[in-house]
């Protein structure tokens, strides 16, 4: 029998999809009755937490302690601890804390050959790191059952701007030297006019900048961040600073109430005949402007071929100091009867122009059966073959979610 490990089901790219071909039958492993928080550590700000966890449950129990962990995907409202840690997921901070993996002490998987279960600490240099070896492995090794993870109590300082640029190429420059500065926002999302258009919050290019501190004031974090955006041409639009309760007001709070809405617009989208799809990556900064060029050219001249017009935007989920996450929205009028063929082939257009330009198969969107392809492609053949036989000895009989993240054969 097939197992598939099943936390939320909000997977974009079929990690939970099992054909179940050459076995008896698929077991759904359903995790959610696995969702309590069972051990909090005040002094060490971290929590031991069960995998089944939702985001919101999940915070509803840490706030008994006062603590968060400031975690959000944007499938937060549904997705679980055990997806986020089994996908690499990419959450709330633009820098720094970027994916789950930096919440994360120690993990606890079950696998067919046994419990693995990682020592708690806050790092060590004894040789490859256990937890960052299961740490996106998309459930073909095990299901995790329960993580360490490092909390911090609720931000009490806060600083936030938007910045308009007519030009989008300046915003990147922008960008670039923001993240360059070791200035460590948490909200560091650059829209492009089509992603800001879409998502209803301006009409231009847009910078939303915030910083964040439990300890101490903010603003002169914000002060220079603004200061780098409008040497780069940048015309800020508003500014809030202090500590701030209304954590979620001005475009901030537009842009952050759309991400969240997204997936029901896409959903309304597709029900009225508009073929929808968004794919995201990361590349350096110097790779961006040829990566960004061809991406518009060839994946909105491919919407164009087959469905007579395409529209794509772009925003930085994330950003680093050698490079961004560029998440692209394409949409295009569906072909009625050959939706899944179509999307297909601007999936395929999209997926060899990222890897003709060296860029990353995904940032956070994780692997699935969708990606399994291009990733073999991203990573080196030796890499693959230690996989398999990491895979051999944790899950010997090769029922762990078969298809994910490595193909069946070989």
């Amino acid at each position: 029998m097939a197992v598939v490990p099943f936390g939320g089901g909000t997977s974009v790219v079929g990690g939970v999809e099992c054909d179940g071909s050459g076995y008896r039958g698929v077991v759904s492993l359903d995790t959610r009755s696995l969702d309590e928080v069972v051990e909090v550590d005040p002094v060490s700000r971290s929590a031991r937490i069960q995998a089944g966890a939702t985001g919101p449950r999940l915070q509803e129990q840490l706030d008994e302690h006062g603590l968060q962990l400031r975690h959000y995907p944007q499938s937060y409202e549904f997705s679980t601890i055990g997806g986020w840690l089994a996908t690499h997921a990419g959450g709330h901070f633009a820098t720094v804390y970027t994916h789950i993996d930096d919440f994360v002490e120690s993990v606890r998987m079950v696998t067919p050959s046994g419990v693995v279960e990682t020592r708690r600490l806050p790092r060590s240099g004894a040789g490859p790191d256990p937890n960052a070896f299961l740490l996106g492995s998309e459930g073909a090794f095990g299901v995790f059952t329960e993580a360490w993870m490092r909390v911090q109590p609720r931000p009490e300082y806060r600083a936030k701007a938007t910045v308009a640029f007519d030009d989008f190429g300046d915003g990147v420059g922008a960008t670039r030297e923001i993240a360059q500065a070791r200035l460590y926002p948490a909200n560091c999302r650059l829209l492009d006019r089509n992603e800001a258009v879409l998502n209803q919050v301006a009409s231009t290019n847009l910078l939303v900048l915030g910083f964040e501190s439990t300890d101490s004031p903010v603003d002169e974090r914000l002060r220079r961040g603004v200061e780098i955006a409008e040497e780069h041409g940048g015309e800020v639009r508003e500014t809030t600073v202090g500590d701030d309760d209304e954590e979620h007001g001005g475009a901030e709070g537009d842009w952050r109430n759309s991400f969240f809405e997204a997936p029901y617009l896409f959903n309304g989208l597709v029900s009225i005949g508009v073929l929808v799809d968004t794919f995201e990556t990361s590349v350096t900064w110097e790779g961006f402007d040829a990566l960004h060029d061809d991406v518009r050219s060839e994946v909105v001249g491919t919407a164009e071929d087959l469905c007579g017009g395409g529209f794509l935007s772009c925003r930085f989920t994330h950003v680093y100091e050698d490079g961004p996450a560029p998440y692209y929205t394409i949409l295009a009028p569906a072909d009625v009867g050959n939706e899944l063929e179509g999307w297909r082939e601007i999936k395929k257009v999209a997926s060899d122009v990222l890897d003709r330009h060296g860029a990353a198969t995904t940032h956070h969107h994780a692997i699935g059966r969708l990606h399994r392809d291009a990733y073999e492609k991203e990573t080196p053949d030796e890499f693959r073959d230690a996989l398999r036989a990491a895979k051999d000895v944790f899950d010997p009989d090769g029922i762990m979610n078969p298809g994910a993240l490595l193909s069946r054969e070989g």
